[in-house]
């Protein structure tokens, strides 16, 4: 049944109920939640959608030059904290000489496809009760962010002609994979793109729609060609290019909430799929229940007008998050997530 929800809100079809996934790496919650069965995690907290990428079967940085910046400790016991290694890049000149597909090269496109269809058939048997989608992660500025880090990408993003020329070399590696995926059975593809940072925009917002909601358009129009349904996934505060993502043609948002909920509900909450809401990690984190039952009940009459909502708490459920919190969120949605 969970798949069916998940699939006729995705097709934005009525269903009972809010469709519901969450993004958790919270060791502790997941145990109380399963009785030491993680796999039980998504039955039983009834996920319709999973988040799902896969940029292919090997690594940038076993085939190229990329930019290891670290990791800050975010897992349980800091295991996934990892330091920053030296940039491979020194100077901006570097980055502006730089082709993508001259570095990384094109996976040959018959195993490329084997490769997407072999996971997602194997993915959607072992999780039944969910949509499992395909997707790609670096599209073009996190494929630049990959490769560059913050700082040389900064620097070589001043002389916007040449950087463009730059960013064009991802989204034709990128294009090469968005091509092997529409061969595949999947029905619907998240493209993630970090395209800003917290406060918005880091490059002018007429460079934005000049060089890259184009190439989304391009990307996307291979897709939906294939009836694959495009959900477009980024970090940040994206509000002010939601017009333009859903002019290229996306068919829903997967965004954090610190982006305003009611003005994209309120245009484009009948015609796109939307994934998230108003409950904030933080709250979670920090909150009490009473305040996260408050950012519950601000986001649940919006989600009922829109036939394509799925319900998250939009940047992750973290480790640090206490346990009764995060039961208490999923059991105060669930007994209020009836249409």
């Amino acid at each position: 049944m969970s798949y069916q929800i998940g699939m006729d809100t995705i097709l934005l079809k009525p269903t009972d109920r809010l469709a519901h996934t969450e993004y958790c790496s919270n060791d502790d919650l997941i145990q109380a939640v399963t009785d030491g069965t993680p796999a039980l995690f998504n039955q039983r907290w009834q996920s319709d959608f999973i988040w799902s990428v896969n940029d292919g079967p090997v690594p940038w940085e076993q085939r190229g030059r990329s930019t290891d910046m670290g990791h800050a400790e975010f897992l349980k016991n800091g295991t996934d904290k990892r330091a920053s290694k030296p940039c491979p890049f020194t100077n901006p000149e570097q980055v502006l000489e730089f082709d993508a597909v001259q570095e990384y090269k094109l996976p040959d496109m018959i195993e490329l496809v084997d490769f997407y269809e072999k996971i997602y058939r194997e993915q959607q048997k072992a999780n039944p009760e969910q949509v499992f989608p395909g997707g790609y992660y670096k599209t073009i500025v996190s494929g630049a962010i990959q490769a560059f880090g913050w700082d040389m990408l900064l620097l070589a993003a001043a002389d916007q002609d040449r950087f463009e020329k730059v960013l064009d070399s991802f989204f034709r590696l990128t294009r090469h994979h968005v091509k092997a995926w529409a061969q595949t059975s999947i029905k619907v593809y998240i493209c993630h793109d970090d395209i800003v940072w917290s406060e918005g925009a880091f490059l002018h917002p007429d460079f934005y729609r000049r060089v890259i909601f184009p190439r989304y358009r391009e990307l996307w129009a291979v897709l939906k060609k294939a009836g694959k349904k495009v959900l477009f996934c980024s970090d940040g505060l994206i509000i002010d290019f939601i017009d333009d993502i859903a002019a290229a043609g996306a068919d829903g948002f997967i965004f954090e909430p610190m982006n305003p909920l009611e003005p994209i509900v309120e245009k484009y909450g009948r015609t796109h799929v939307i994934v998230g809401s108003k409950v904030d990690c933080r709250t979670l984190t920090f909150g009490t229940k009473s305040q996260i039952q408050a950012e519950l009940d601000a986001t649940l009459p919006l989600a009922k007008k829109c036939p394509g909502f799925i319900f998250a708490v939009g940047n992750h459920i973290p480790s640090n998050v206490p346990v009764a919190n995060g039961l208490f969120y999923f059991d105060y949605l669930s007994r209020h997530w009836r249409r």
